[in-house]
C-alpha cells in the first residue's frame, strides 16, 4: 500500500508555484511588449504612407526645383560644389527631421485627446521600454522619408550625389532623427490639444530646420548670424549629413557628433523623468 501511494505521488504533476502578488514576472527587458508597441506605431503611419512617406518627397523636390531652376541656381557653386548638389543632402535631412518630430509628437497626444492613453500606461512595459518604442518608431519614419526623398532626388536630372562617407550619413541621420524624436515625445507629453503641437512645429521646428544652412553656407553670414547658426542643433545634423555625400561641411564633423550626442543624452533623461513622473499623462 505504501509503495502504491509513493508511485501515485511520484506520477502526479507537481503544482505550479505562482509568484507572490506584486512580484514582476518579467524581470528583464520585455522585448515582446516593446516590439508590439513599436510595430503599432509603425503601422499607424504606414497605413497612410502616401501622406506620411511619399508626400514629403514631392514637397522636397519642389524645393529643389524652385532653388535650382526658378532662382537660376544651376550655374552657382557653394563650397566648391554645384548648388543643387549642395542643397540636396540638406533637403533630405530636413525632411527626415520634420517627419520624425511629427510622428513622435502625435502618438501620446492622440491618446490623451481620444482617451486611449491607457493603451500606453496599462501594458506591462517599463518607462524606458515605452520611450524606446516611441523614439524608434519616429526614427523609422524619418529614415523611410529620407529614403523616399533620396530616391526622388536621384531621379531628378542634373543632381549627382555620391556616398563618400557612409558612416557620417548613418551617424548624423540617426542622431538627428533621435534628437527631434525626443523633442516630439516632450511635446506630446506637454501638449493638451493639436494646436499646441502645431505651434511647436510652426514656431520651433520649421524655423530651426530652414535656418540651419540647408540653402546656404554659414561661412557667408556675418559673425553674429554665424554664432546664431552654431547654436542651432539642426545645423550640426545637416552639416554632418552633407559631409557624408560631399566631403565638405560648414563645421567640424567631430564637433557635430559631440554636440548631438550630448543633446540626445540630456533630452533622453528629461523624457524618461517626465514619463516616469506621469506629468500630464496620468489622471
Amino acid at each position: 500500500m505504501t509503495e502504491r501511494q509513493n508511485q501515485t505521488t511520484a506520477s502526479a504533476p507537481q503544482a505550479i508555484k505562482l509568484p507572490e502578488p506584486g512580484v514582476p514576472r518579467i524581470r528583464n527587458v520585455n522585448w515582446s511588449g516593446t516590439r508590439a508597441l513599436y510595430v503599432k506605431e509603425v503601422r499607424r503611419f504606414m497605413k497612410v504612407q502616401l501622406q506620411t512617406i511619399w508626400a514629403p518627397s514631392v514637397t522636397t523636390l519642389l524645393y529643389l526645383i524652385i532653388f535650382t531652376v526658378a532662382l537660376g541656381g544651376q550655374g552657382r557653386t557653394v563650397l566648391g560644389v554645384p548648388f543643387a548638389e549642395f542643397i540636396a543632402p540638406g533637403l533630405i535631412m530636413m525632411g527626415m527631421i520634420q517627419n520624425a518630430f511629427a510622428n513622435s509628437s502625435f502618438g501620446m497626444l492622440v491618446g490623451k485627446i481620444q482617451g486611449t492613453i491607457v493603451d500606453y500606461l496599462m501594458p506591462p512595459i517599463s518607462t524606458m521600454e515605452l520611450l524606446f518604442a516611441q523614439v524608434a518608431a519616429a526614427m523609422t519614419r524619418g529614415l523611410f522619408v529620407g529614403f523616399a526623398i533620396s530616391l526622388a532626388i536621384f531621379l531628378w536630372p542634373g543632381v549627382h550625389l555620391n556616398i563618400e562617407h557612409p558612416w557620417a550619413i548613418m551617424a548624423f541621420g540617426l542622431l538627428g532623427t533621435m534628437f527631434v524624436s525626443f523633442l516630439g515625445v516632450m511635446t506630446s507629453i506637454w501638449a493638451e490639444k493639436f494646436d499646441h503641437a502645431a505651434a511647436i512645429t510652426n514656431f520651433v521646428i520649421a524655423p530651426l530646420s530652414l535656418l540651419s544652412g540647408t540653402f546656404y553656407s554659414v561661412d557667408r553670414l556675418s559673425p553674429m548670424f554665424q554664432a546664431i547658426s552654431h547654436a542651432n542643433p539642426f545645423f550640426y545634423a545637416i552639416s554632418g549629413f552633407r559631409y557624408g555625400f560631399l566631403s565638405v561641411a560648414d563645421t567640424e564633423v567631430l564637433r557635430g557628433l559631440i554636440v548631438l550626442t550630448g543633446l540626445n543624452i540630456v533630452l533622453g533623461v528629461i523624457c524618461y523623468k517626465l514619463l516616469r513622473s506621469g506629468w500630464k499623462i496620468r489622471p
